[in-house]
């Protein structure tokens, strides 16, 4: 049964006469534990048989455990887990970054949501709403670890929806009122391919048209051109695809325990999710031009830089897509350099990414079915329809005739008879 014990104060290296009550109560080891800082001898007492009482049901806690800071039990946690690179990578980006320097010498059990949303904002004030989100799901992440490690009974981050303030709210709008100010249409896609010409342009109506990811695009070889072959009537539907295997992966790796700083990784890594493993339908006028396009480029990558090797995603934006969608000045000749004309903007702030999106826009313009949208898309559909559905050759059909009929359209408004020109 447990018992309290006095416990004196000392000043100036002297026993005074005042005094608090200490707990002790015997622990699951059998060595007795002990808890400071009562006022009376009674909650002394209660506490500690309460402690008893939650061991006999299997419901204790060590209270020391609760106890741990926050940035000790981080690093813990991380060293635990084995994610993908860039997933590692950008978890300890977000705690080195934004949340060590804030929590890490905070005990968990004094961990509440009221001060993790309001310290949320201030970051997505400062930097963005995507890094304040990102940090608030990688600390209830690691606070979910701490109750299925036994240092705490319940995350109290766990399934809370953030207010956002005015001035996030502000800055969304902001954000989504300069990607309206620029949409994306097929005519502008087909400028934007042309003029950057027929190796880079090609990469560029492949994503607009079929939606590889940037670092799944730079994976694509010769090999990954496929062909579907599946029952249709009295005999097969068949179409050309890409086999979507493996992406080019770039980021910083990270010591999976101590989050130090590695050396940069730029390789061939598996597809992040089952989902986004797939093959995508080609319609015939991609077909062709990747047929032309194979005797263009060297090496095995369909999309590469003019040696070969794969490209950086920062320095595709700056010599390919920048300057193409944006425009730019006039140029004389210099030494090393040669005479370069002005280009008026076509599509300013246009993305590699914003191009994957506009792919989904057109299986929705044309009414590809949820089922085929979500695979050709590499997502996961949610919900019992996941289970149920099923992709027809009908359904594929639709699609590859949508997406045909929609570059004839673009090149009969352009007025154009071929892709690259003359």
């Amino acid at each position: 049964m447990a018992h309290a014990e006095k416990v004196y104060k000392v000043r100036n290296g002297k026993k005074t006469t005042q005094y608090t009550w200490r707990a002790r109560y015997m622990k699951p080891d059998g060595k007795l534990g002990s808890e400071p800082g009562f006022a009376t001898k009674k909650t002394a007492e209660d506490w500690g048989n309460e402690q008893e009482a939650l061991i006999r049901a299997g419901r204790w806690i060590d209270p020391d455990l609760p106890r741990t800071h926050f940035g000790v039990w981080a690093r813990e946690w991380m060293a635990a887990k084995a994610p993908r690179g860039r997933t590692n990578t950008t978890r300890w980006d977000r705690l080195d970054t934004h949340i060590l320097p804030k929590w890490k010498h905070t005990p968990l059990n004094q961990i509440t949501w009221f001060d993790a949303e309001n310290w949320a904002n201030k970051v997505g004030e400062t930097h963005d709403d995507v890094t304040a989100t990102q940090c608030l799901t990688i600390m209830s992440q690691i606070m979910t670890g701490a109750v299925d490690a036994g240092k705490i009974t319940v995350n109290p981050l766990f399934g809370r929806r953030r207010s956002r303030t005015a001035a996030i709210k502000a800055k969304t709008q902001a954000k989504l009122k300069a990607k309206e100010s620029a949409p994306a249409s097929p005519e502008r896609v087909l400028q934007l391919a042309r003029r950057v010409g027929p190796i880079d342009g090609m990469h560029i109506l492949t994503t607009a048209f079929l939606g590889p990811r940037w670092g799944e695009g730079l994976a694509l070889t010769r090999e990954s051109r496929g062909e579907r072959k599946e029952p249709y009537g009295n005999g097969f539907f068949t179409c050309p695809t890409l086999q979507i295997r493996q992406e080019v992966a770039e980021y910083q790796t990270r010591d999976p325990e101590t989050g130090k700083k590695g050396p940069m990784f730029f390789d061939l890594e598996p597809v992040k999710t089952d989902g986004s493993l797939r093959d995508i339908d080609v319609p015939p006028f991609l077909d062709a031009l990747l047929d032309e396009h194979e005797s263009r480029v060297k090496g095995k990558y369909l999309f590469c830089t003019r040696s070969g090797t794969w490209w950086r995603n920062s320095n595709f934006g700056r010599q390919v897509m920048r300057p193409a969608a944006d425009g730019r000045k006039a140029l004389p000749v210099s030494k090393g350099h040669k005479a370069r004309e002005a280009w008026e903007p076509i599509l300013p702030n246009l993305t590699m990414d914003l191009l994957r999106h506009l792919h989904d826009t057109f299986q929705a313009q044309i009414g590809v079915k949820a089922v085929l949208a979500y695979e050709q898309a590499g997502h996961r559909m949610s919900g019992i329809k996941a289970v149920y559905q099923h992709p027809t050759p009908e359904m594929r059909k639709e699609r590859l005739d949508g997406l045909q009929a929609i570059y004839e359209q673009a090149m009969a408004n352009l007025g154009w008879d071929q892709i690259w020109g003359s």
